[in-house]
């Protein structure tokens, strides 16, 4: 099967299409697919085993976004099938065959919250009164959506939402982020030093972004004692993160991630919504618990008390509480840390890419 995969981020870019979208690429041209990928780039991704073609982040918006549709347009007409894990508008334009997408959030919910339309919750946001121009975004992710043939979502919480847009239930189906294969680490005690973590420590890696809530995640970590966070990523809001005991360490590689969370006592998510965070996903998979806010789709990943603890977003106290409360207590600390990577072995990878290559199949140009 021809299959064009396409997302606006790709590594070394971080966040859950820039995790996701190379996994699923290397996946299916691991199973036998011809795969070729559309993607965004500030300079050329490095090689695959399948051409990566990408449209420069240097062109101004407007140009970039008409060359991401002039690209989408010209290599679908050979595919059998279009997957796009972002940049869904653009593509839903072009495709020019069967188009299925996994969304990550809602983009008019996004864009409308950075551009000062609109400040309440995700939630609210589907039915809340809006001015004109809030209403065009929503009607146009709407529009856009509902040319796909399948929709994806990666939590049951996002799901009800899409399917509350006027999606048939039976077109949308749930396809959490998979675990990724990672080496062997090194022995935890060398992985701190190799941090210069000496005492208690909590981590963060992803998109420095209004959503992430930094400001609460700050205030929390000054109101306890002792405790380093140590922070990897980059975006527009990095500087809301700058405090005392917070050590930012700019954008890490995949692997360095996964040596940071498992170096860290904890990992640390305050986000104000999280539709599925692969964060928390990767954390996990090394053996450490995490400490997040109850939102969106985390507690479909984190169960309270079990493989970490979850607090109500917003609120910095009661965020501290649990940073204390973890670090006060020992047995729960080695009981959580027992309990995380075997928490997240539902979400390992053969049994989401045979999801994944099922429905490509079924809906593609050229298969029944």
């Amino acid at each position: 099967m021809r299959i064009l995969v396409v997302s606006g981020i790709w590594p070394p870019d971080v966040g859950g299409p820039a995790s996701h979208a190379p996994q699923a690429a290397d996946e299916l041209a691991a199973r036998g697919h011809e795969v070729t990928v559309v993607t965004t780039a500030s300079r050329t991704p490095a090689a695959r085993p399948y051409p990566v073609h990408h449209v420069s982040r240097s062109l101004p918006p407007g140009v970039r976004h008409a060359a991401v549709a002039a690209t989408v347009a010209r290599l679908s007409r050979r595919a059998d099938v279009v997957y796009a894990t972002s940049m869904v508008g653009r593509t839903a334009l072009a495709a020019r065959t069967p188009l299925v997408i996994k969304i990550a959030g809602d983009v008019a919910f996004e864009r409308a919250v950075r551009r000062g339309l609109y400040c309440g919750g995700l939630e609210a946001f589907q039915t809340a009164e809006l001015d004109a121009r809030a209403r065009v975004l929503r009607g146009w992710r709407t529009l856009t959506v509902r040319r796909a043939v399948h929709v994806f979502c990666p939590s049951e919480f996002l799901r009800a939402i899409v399917v509350a847009w006027g999606i048939a239930p039976d077109r949308v189906s749930v396809l959490p982020n998979a675990t990724l294969p990672h080496p062997t680490l090194p022995p935890r005690d060398e992985l701190r030093g190799s941090f210069g973590i000496d005492g208690p420590a909590l981590a963060f890696a992803g998109r420095f972004t209004r959503a992430k809530a930094l400001d609460v995640l700050r205030d929390a970590v000054a109101q306890t004692d002792g405790v380093t966070l140590l922070a990897a990523g980059d975006g527009e809001d990095g500087n809301l993160l700058r405090g005392d005991r917070i050590r930012m360490l700019g954008p890490l590689e995949r692997g360095r991630v996964l040596e940071l969370f498992a170096a860290a006592d904890a990992a640390v998510l305050a986000s104000t919504w999280e539709t599925f965070s692969h964060m928390l996903v990767e954390a996990l998979s090394v053996g450490t618990p995490v400490i997040a806010t109850r939102v969106g789709g985390v507690p479909e990943i984190v169960e309270d008390g079990v493989n970490g603890l979850l607090v109500p977003a917003g609120d910095p106290e009661a965020l501290a509480a649990a940073i204390r409360r973890f670090f006060a207590d020992g047995e729960l600390r080695e009981r959580l840390r027992a309990a995380a990577a075997p928490s997240v072995e539902r979400f390992a990878p053969a049994a989401i890419f045979d999801m994944l290559e099922e429905t490509l199949r079924r809906v593609g140009r050229n298969y029944p």
